[in-house]
Order: C-alpha cells, then sequence, then structure tokens
C-alpha cells in the first residue's frame, strides 16, 4: 500500500451515536461513504479495518479511572452522579449501550490510520469517525468520550522518540481536549481556526492560549467571528498556518476536518461553503508533501447538517486525499435513495453555487476584524515556534 492512500473504516465504527435526536448522527458517516462508493472514488481503495484501542491506548491520555466509568456506563451500571461528575449522561453525552467498545473502536481507528502512515503501508491516510476533539482527561465533552487525535499522538510519540507532530484543526468548535492534553509539550504543534468562544462552545481558544513552560508557542488559535465567510476564512488560514507549519517542520500531519463551520450548519454561527472544505484538505495536502514526507492523516469531525454539508465535504476530503479527481454531480442512486429520507431538499451538485448564498453587510467588518485577530497571532505567538 505504500505509496497509496488508505480509508480506514469498519460498520462497527458507525455505532457511535447518541440515538434520538441528538444532532451526532452517524448516518452522515454511511451517507459519506456511500457517496464515496457510487461516485467510483472508492474502487481500488479497499478498507483497512481497524482494531479496537486497548485500555492501555486510552490511558496514554485518559485516567484509567475515567476509563473504567465509561465501561460501567456502557453496562448500565455505576452511579448516576458519578457518572454526570465525569461529563457522562449529559445532554451533550447521553449513555449509551455498550459506549466504552464503540467509543474505544474509533480511537483504534485512528492509531491504525497514524500507524499505517508512519510505518509506511500508506502515504496518506483517512479515518472520517474520528475527530472527538472535545474529550478530557477524565471527562466526556461536547458529544465526544475519548480522544482519538490525542491518543494516537500519544502513541506515536512512544512509538517514536523525538517525532514532531502537527495537529491542524479547522471544526467550527475549538480544539480543546486536544491543545490542553499536549498544552506544554514542543513536539506536539496544535492550531486550531474556529468560531470565537465568546459565542460558541467550548468557549475557549483565544489567541492568549498559547502553550505553557517549553510548549509556549506551541498551541496556535484563530478565533473567527461569528458570520465569517469563505474569503476571510481562508485568508485566515492562509496567514497562519504555511508559515507554523514551515517553522515547526513536523514528521506528520495530523488534521481534523469537521465541516460544521458551514453556513448550513445549525449549531454554529460561521458563513463558509463547500469551498472552504476543499481549500482546507487541498492546501494541508500540499504543505505535507513539502514538509512530512507527504505524511498526512486526516480525521472528520464536527458536522451537524448531515444531509446536505457533510457527505458532500467528507466526499472532497477523501477525493483530495487519494488524488482523484472530484465529480460534478452527485449520483443519481444516491440522491434517491437518501433523498427519499431526508427532510430537506438535496444538492445535486458536489460544490456550492456561489451565488446560493448571499454575501452578509457587515462582510467587511467582520473580515478586518479577523485580521486583527490574525496579526495579533502573528505578532505574539508565531515568533515563539522554533
Amino acid at each position: 500500500m505504500s505509496g497509496r492512500a488508505a480509508f480506514v473504516h469498519d460498520p462497527a465504527l458507525e455505532a457511535y451515536g447518541f440515538g434520538g435526536d441528538h444532532p451526532f448522527n452517524p448516518i452522515r458517516v454511511r451517507m459519506t461513504i456511500e457517496l464515496c462508493e457510487d461516485s467510483g472514488l472508492l474502487a481500488g481503495f479497499p478498507f483497512v479495518g481497524p482494531d479496537p484501542a486497548t485500555d492501555e491506548d486510552l490511558a496514554t491520555v485518559h485516567s484509567l479511572s475515567y476509563v473504567r466509568s465509561v465501561q460501567k456506563a456502557g453496562r448500565g451500571e455505576g452511579d448516576p452522579i458519578e457518572l454526570l461528575g465525569y461529563g457522562l449522561g449529559t445532554q451533550d453525552n447521553p449513555i449509551f449501550p455498550d459506549v466504552h467498545r464503540a467509543c474505544a473502536h474509533v480511537v483504534g481507528a485512528v492509531i491504525g490510520a497514524c500507524r499505517l502512515v508512519m510505518n509506511d503501508e500508506a502515504e496518506h491516510a483517512l479515518c472520517v469517525t474520528g475527530g472527538l476533539h472535545h474529550a478530557l482527561r477524565s471527562k466526556a465533552s461536547g458529544f465526544c468520550v475519548y480522544n482519538d487525535s490525542a491518543a494516537a499522538i500519544s502513541r506515536l510519540k512512544e512509538e517514536h522518540p523525538g517525532i514532531r507532530i502537527a495537529y491542524v484543526d479547522t471544526d467550527v468548535h475549538h480544539g480543546d481536549g486536544v491543545q490542553w492534553m499536549f498544552y506544554d509539550d514542543p513536539d506536539v504543534l496544535t492550531i486550531s481556526v474556529h468560531e470565537s468562544g465568546r459565542y460558541l462552545f467550548p468557549g475557549t481558544g483565544g489567541v492568549e492560549e498559547k502553550g505553557r513552560g517549553k510548549g509556549a508557542g506551541y498551541s496556535l488559535n484563530v478565533p473567527l467571528e461569528p458570520f465569517t465567510e469563505d474569503d476571510s476564512f481562508i485568508e485566515c488560514f492562509e496567514a497562519v498556518v504555511p508559515e507554523a507549519l514551515g517553522a515547526f517542520r513536523p514528521d506528520l500531519i495530523l488534521s481534523q476536518n469537521g465541516c460544521d463551520a458551514h453556513r448550513l450548519d445549525p449549531l454554529a454561527h460561521l458563513y463558509a461553503t463547500t469551498r472552504v472544505f476543499e481549500h482546507v484538505p487541498r492546501r494541508v495536502h500540499e504543505l505535507a508533501h513539502e514538509l512530512s514526507g507527504g505524511r498526512w492523516v486526516a480525521v472528520g469531525g464536527g458536522g451537524y447538517d448531515i444531509w446536505r454539508v457533510v457527505p458532500r465535504a467528507w466526499t472532497a476530503l477523501w477525493a483530495i486525499l487519494s488524488h482523484q479527481g472530484l465529480p460534478e454531480l452527485l449520483p443519481e442512486g444516491w440522491l434517491r435513495k437518501w433523498g427519499e429520507r431526508s427532510p430537506v431538499g438535496l444538492p445535486h451538485r458536489m460544490r456550492d453555487d456561489p451565488g446560493a448564498f448571499p454575501s452578509v453587510k457587515r462582510g467587511e467588518e467582520i473580515a478586518g476584524r479577523n485580521r486583527r485577530t490574525v496579526e495579533r497571532l502573528r505578532e505574539e505567538v508565531l515568533p515563539l515556534i522554533g
């Protein structure tokens, strides 16, 4: 498989979901898989099936007492009050049967994807079920029970002493869990481009969060104003990410590709279109080849317009990662199948029509505020990398 792209997936990974009307619905993964298949993008790319994470894998970033509590919760055991202290059984993170098994499988998939790339069995790897970036050391948070990216980074650091890993997160929500787990580590660069925590969960991710001790300068945050559109999002990304990665010189880039910055997403306030969700992975891909020998692992993340946005955004991600062209139209069979189930009309094109969404009235003012944020980051934090 060397020199090729790997799609790490197993239908069992689609068990991670909270049921009912919870916004985190694994049907978005099934729709993405089938859209890739029906578009001919998986021909010659058989799925690589992962093993679930072990307790030892999880304990690299989570406390063992927390892991045991998740296991109890999945069996219908444990004291409800104690579980609430671990963030389990809340509105965001309701308990579902076998929650430990489902989430440990996701963690194992991301660890497996990273090992494929680091062992030169694949050049790039994708695991769309990964990207659960809010989970903390001893607490579930923001639909995330275990932190797959953090566990993968920790395992790679053990297996490849001295490795430098860059984590690039463009989910609309701040990548807080990964940031805090490596906040004092100069061998892990975390970059998060997100809607400002002044307006959105988890309320963190300001420019002043720049790392601690030896890790000072290795946490970069780009908090964007609500209603930020494509041009400003891309301008801010380009003003920070290439220079930061160039200064850091990572051995591996791990990118989190939440697509909830789209203007149709019901849980946030940014105004991106599919243009952003092609630009970001394309540039990360280029930077991986320029800086890290092509070693790039991509995971999914947030995205709650599961019908119109997520399948198209992650199909574009796979096409870019696997060096394939993106079809202009969605397959008729896919549209028929999912159109019958969707509560909203499905788009027929992979890319948003540039004229489909009107510009916001204060677009230039918003872009100006974002520029000032980036200028501050470039003055106060970027010079610390080295």
